[in-house]
């Protein structure tokens, strides 16, 4: 007997009749000639609740529902989740559908209601967005399917419990994908960098069209083809970019429910995936107190699983970060020059002239571009206006930091230091900005 109630929920339609009828008794004591009406109203609503029970349970037909998945969901983005369900009964049922998602949204108030008529199939879909990476458990599907009559509601649980690990944001390499060979860079906040000589590998001869440069006309291929020949030039090949992590403490920061590290390591998964479509070589490592989460540059067709698999394990460990460590595994390892960019963060100018031996050093054999943030919330509360001597305080000392990290950039860069400031969020556009801009001036 147990077994049967247990999926039956009463509605809300069923106690406010309930709630009527229970008024309607008070007020036959009071007039004795509504008792009759209301005596016949209660049976009625007990012969509705009976012929609910009978759709319900007894009639021909079920609801099914089935919970669809990515093989992984992108942290930091909106993942579409996907839930198809199935009418079998012969009326039109009324659904509320609860989907257990994982605890780590911290969402209790999840539910979609809706309509399927007989015999039909309607597919639901609601978006997460997941701000750490791991593994991420769903529960039960739970549907509660109401009768046109919708005093109660019988409950669907499909046990579809499932398990789906959440990945840097490779949903960015989507949308960034083409903007290294397209002529739309403006739209995404990338401005053109115009080429300077060339430091660019010679490709083949080819006929002279409209709009060629005519200081690239081949003189000698030319003359013997008795018509204009052009030298075609591309991008120097094959040039390792390395993105160095810090994943000491200064990097847990959290902005807009991603940590500092996790916007490095959707960074450093698309221009990764940028460099590869470059024809360079992309590789990375991390560091705090040692050197850890190596992968080489190369140029091969598993380098971006390789690098995916990588920064998927990659955890703050909150140790001081070590640069002397970082400068002599540099020194040893990388022999051929190339473009280190280096995910880090200082807040003040003493920070930065603790390490700055050590990026000097390095800077010596290779090309350094340190890349670091703006607290954009203390830019907010630089912004409001102080009514109390108090928060007058408070916002000078937010923007001497403000201005000390415009002291920073300026001390890296007095230094020959490429150096990129920039606001978590705009990271990504900032870091291919930055790549795209020291390709067209050939500086490696």
């Amino acid at each position: 007997m147990r077994k049967f109630f247990r999926p039956i929920y009463l509605q809300k339609r069923f106690f406010i009749a309930l709630t009527a009828i229970i008024v309607g008794f008070l007020v036959s004591f009071m007039v004795p000639n509504l008792y009759g009406a209301v005596k016949v109203l209660f049976y009625l609503l007990v012969l509705f609740v009976i012929v609910d029970v009978l759709l319900l349970f007894a009639s021909k037909g079920r609801i099914e529902g089935k919970r669809v998945l990515p093989d992984k969901l992108s942290n930091g983005d909106e993942n579409p989740i996907l839930l198809k369900v199935t009418n079998t009964y012969l009326f039109q049922v009324v659904v509320k559908i609860i989907d257990e998602i994982p605890f780590q949204f911290q969402k209790r108030d999840f539910g979609l209601v809706s309509k399927i008529a007989s015999g039909k199939s309607k597919t639901y879909d609601y978006q997460l967005r997941p701000t750490e990476r791991g593994v991420y458990a769903f529960g039960s599907l739970n549907i509660f399917a109401s009768s046109p009559i919708g005093l109660l509601a019988r409950k669907y649980g499909f046990d579809q419990a499932q398990e789906v690990p959440v990945y840097p944001s490779f949903l960015q390499l989507q949308k960034y994908d083409l903007i290294a060979f397209t002529n739309r860079l403006h739209e995404y906040g990338l401005k053109k960098i115009r080429r300077i000589g060339h430091t660019m590998e010679f490709e083949q001869i080819k006929d002279y069209v409209l709009g060629d440069d005519i200081r690239n006309i081949n003189w000698k291929a030319t003359a013997k083809r008795g018509q204009l020949m052009v030298n075609q030039f591309q991008d120097e090949k094959s040039q390792p970019i390395y993105s160095v992590i810090d994943k000491g403490r200064v990097m847990k920061m959290p902005f807009n429910g991603l940590s500092l590290l996790d916007y490095a390591i959707n960074a450093t998964l698309v221009i990764s995936n940028i460099a590869l479509k470059k024809q360079d070589k992309a590789g990375m490592f991390s560091f705090s107190n040692k050197i850890e989460n190596r992968v080489v540059a190369e140029r091969r067709s598993s380098q971006m699983n390789l690098i995916l698999e990588t920064l998927y394990n990659l955890e703050t460990n909150f140790i001081e970060s070590d640069f002397s460590r970082l400068y002599i595994d540099v020194k040893r390892n990388l022999n051929q020059r190339s473009l280190l960019l280096l995910y880090t963060n200082f807040e003040t100018l003493d920070a930065l002239h603790r390490q700055l031996p050590y990026l000097l050093a390095m800077a010596k054999q290779h090309l350094l571009v340190v890349i670091f943030f703006e607290n954009t919330e203390l830019n907010e509360f630089a912004d409001k206006k102080a009514e109390t001597v108090r928060q007058i305080f408070d916002q000078t000392m937010a923007e001497k930091f403000i201005y000390e990290k415009k002291l920073i950039v300026n001390e890296l860069r007095k230094h020959g230091i490429q150096t990129i400031l920039t606001k978590p969020e705009n990271l990504t556009i900032s870091t291919i900005n930055k790549y795209l801009e020291i390709k067209a001036r050939g500086l490696i």
